[in-house]
């Protein structure tokens, strides 16, 4: 991928910024990774939307073009879709991220018996940040098996990226009610609205609003595919600009359908300004993540 690797660093040498911070980036053991793989490849009903996947390479590939791309800082998004997963899944990703040092050490969890066992040893275990996916998993975040996960996340300062808007499709217990409930119980709880909160976006930007604690992350919103079906309101722009210091890069690499600069490109184009992006793609997240 030279030409994408020419163009990131392109972005970056403009904005005088030493590398990328990306929260949103997605491994995990392969056959699960194929399993996700197979979901984009069906997405949508026969000759509607297309989700090729732009970067479908072996793992070690994958890393190398996160590197040659300038991404300082990535981290493993996994999630289970049934109990009994999420340990197994924790255990595959804290070795991920011992062979791995620039990938944020990342966890998950399940509404299930034993979770605040398995994320208090993830912890322990020097988790950084975690990963809940409230579409993919069809569970309420309010359940009360996981009431002590999140006052475990919330007392220890580490993020949680929650896939909670209804895109690409909405489920049970997507939208912004359920985490409006969540956070009035966990009012500092540190959550990374992940996809902008697509597309329920002013939704989830008051809750921003409202509670110090939560951030955004970009990934995939304001992409031409991503526009298609519900554009960012541009209404909303002031408050993106506003709320500068709590935007985080993601980008759902590998499972994208065109080519990582195009994130970039996209966020540029929003026209809030150089220093609003080297926040966003950069200096967010070496402050959450207390990066050297």
């Amino acid at each position: 991928m030279p030409a994408t690797a020419e163009a990131v660093r392109a972005f970056r040498e403009r904005l005088g910024l030493p590398g990328l911070v990306d929260v949103h980036t997605h491994f995990m053991p392969e056959r699960v990774l194929a399993k996700v793989w197979d979901y984009f490849d069906a997405f949508g009903p026969p000759g509607s939307v297309e989700w090729p996947i732009t970067y479908r390479h072996e793992e070690e590939q994958r890393v190398a073009l996160l590197r040659q791309f300038g991404v300082r800082a990535f981290t493993s998004m996994l999630y289970p879709h049934k109990p009994a997963m999420a340990a197994w899944l924790n255990s595959w990703a804290a070795d991920f991220a011992a062979r791995t040092p620039d990938c944020l050490h990342t966890a998950t969890f399940f509404p299930e018996d034993g979770a605040e066992a398995y994320v208090r040893q993830a912890v322990e275990a020097g988790a950084r940040v975690f990963k809940a996916h409230l579409q993919v998993g069809g569970y309420d975040p309010n359940d009360d098996r996981l009431d002590p996960v999140w006052g475990l996340l919330a007392e220890a300062g580490i993020p949680t990226v929650i896939h909670c808007g209804s895109g690409p499709v909405p489920a049970k217990h997507t939208g912004p009610e359920p985490v409006a409930r969540l956070l009035a119980r966990h009012p500092r709880l540190p959550l990374i609205v992940a996809h902008m909160g697509m597309p329920e976006y002013a939704d989830f930007l008051d809750l921003a609003d409202r509670y110090p604690a939560v951030r955004l992350d970009t990934t995939m919103a304001f992409t031409d595919f991503s526009e298609r079906f519900r554009g960012f309101p541009q209404t909303e722009l002031g408050r993106l600009a506003d709320l500068g210091d709590r935007i985080l890069l993601g980008t759902d690499f590998p499972n994208i359908p065109y080519p990582y600069e195009h994130q970039l490109e996209a966020l540029e184009r929003l026209g809030l300004g150089d220093d609003w992006l080297r926040a966003v793609c950069h200096d967010n997240g070496v402050r959450l993540f207390r990066l050297v």
